[in-house]
């Protein structure tokens, strides 16, 4: 296992660093006073400027105009969007592309991925199912009748659904399988209603009725959605770190400059410890992220299938990130709960992260299953 960054890859970082250089996180109203979405889309300026740097394309082949590169090069790019709260699809979108490249056939590769590739195409992909809580692929069921698919459930907080020229929706076959639909926006028989994110941001309620799929819209290579859950639950890690050490990096200057007794108030002991800790814990949210994103980019063997990496960097993400908010909102004090003060908005989108990461317990469970289904020598 090698941590070492490619020249790709630190090149992948280095562009998004100057793509996200002049974004601010507070460009939007603050959720704390919106009662609904702080703005009807995502940031299309940003999504244009990540197209003209070739950011939406990163693990595209070069025939559909992309740069070939992994998950590591895609969570690099990931972790400096959250520093800013970029608004814009970069995680879904990407994964959907890529999920499309290695598993559909050459017709819908030919339609989406140079589009998709160039920011025409929006893509997103319904991954939390009917509740949030149960698995995705159980919220819709696929039948086949004749040359065409038919498709009937609820999937709830589509990320970017209004956004979305296609969203990538999991669902069951009567044989127990789980095949991915590629349901275009307005499509017959999808309906979507409004939901909001803690974050603000503009979610959306997918409900399919007896909506009818092409077969060359349905993708129904085994182990399809596996692979797309991983990366999705990988990048989401990505952002939740990026998140968190700009939040650390915020708490560090206020208490530097912050006085209290005629001292910085970070000379204090108990401030100390506390920030000390929230970095250990970004560390080991940093370690599992690449150990993760490395068994996905690589296909490496392991003790445990890749599946078992994503679950432990899914246990540190969302607990890590969630301590990392906390400590910086009782570091602040009441500053930290100021509407003009940024910290309140990362705290949103860090409660976003962590409930679409899921509880711990749920992801230390499947490693037992896993541990218990795969024993180490």
């Amino acid at each position: 296992m090698d941590f070492t960054f490619t020249e790709e890859q630190q090149a992948a970082a280095e562009a998004a660093k100057g793509v996200f250089a002049g974004v601010a996180p507070d460009a939007v109203p603050s959720p704390a006073l919106t009662p609904g979405a702080v703005a009807e889309a995502c940031d299309r300026t940003l999504w244009d400027r990540l197209a003209e740097a070739d950011l939406l394309s990163l693990l595209l082949d070069a025939r559909y105009g992309g740069a070939g590169l992994d998950a590591v090069a895609l969570c690099l790019v990931l972790r400096e969007s959250a520093k800013v709260l970029a608004r814009v699809p970069l995680l879904e979108s990407s994964a959907a592309a890529a999920a499309v490249q290695a598993y559909g056939g050459e017709e819908v590769k030919s339609a989406l991925l140079a589009r998709a590739g160039r920011g025409e195409l929006v893509l997103t992909v319904a991954a939390h199912g009917r509740t949030g809580h149960d698995p995705a692929e159980l919220a819709v069921t696929a039948r086949r009748d004749g040359d065409t698919w038919v498709l009937d459930g609820v999937q709830t907080a589509v990320p970017w659904a209004y956004d979305a020229d296609v969203t990538i929706v999991p669902a069951h076959t009567g044989t127990g399988r789980t095949v991915l639909a590629l349901v275009p926006r307005g499509h017959d028989g999808a309906v979507l209603a409004e939901q909001f994110s803690t974050s603000g941001e503009r979610l959306g309620e997918l409900r399919l009725q007896s909506a009818r799929l092409a077969a060359g819209e349905v993708i129904d290579a085994d182990g399809a959605w596996e692979w797309l859950r991983d990366l999705l639950a990988t990048g989401t890690c990505a952002l939740a770190l990026g998140l968190g050490e700009r939040v650390l990096r915020m708490t560090g200057k206020y208490t530097s400059e912050r006085e209290q007794f005629g001292f910085p108030v970070a000379t204090f002991q108990a401030v100390a410890v506390q920030a000390a800790d929230r970095y250990i814990d970004l560390r080991a949210m940093e370690a599992t992220l690449w150990q993760a994103a490395w068994r996905l980019a690589s296909g490496a063997p392991g003790a445990l299938p890749a599946t078992g990496d994503v679950a432990v960097a899914k246990i540190w993400a969302a607990e890590g990130v969630r301590r990392v908010v906390q400590t910086a909102q009782h570091l602040h004090g009441g500053f930290g709960a100021d509407v003009d003060y940024p910290l309140h908005r990362y705290h949103a989108w860090a409660k976003h992260l962590e409930l679409s990461l899921g509880p711990a317990a749920a992801h230390e469970e499947a490693l037992g299953d896993l541990l218990a289904a795969h024993p180490l020598a």
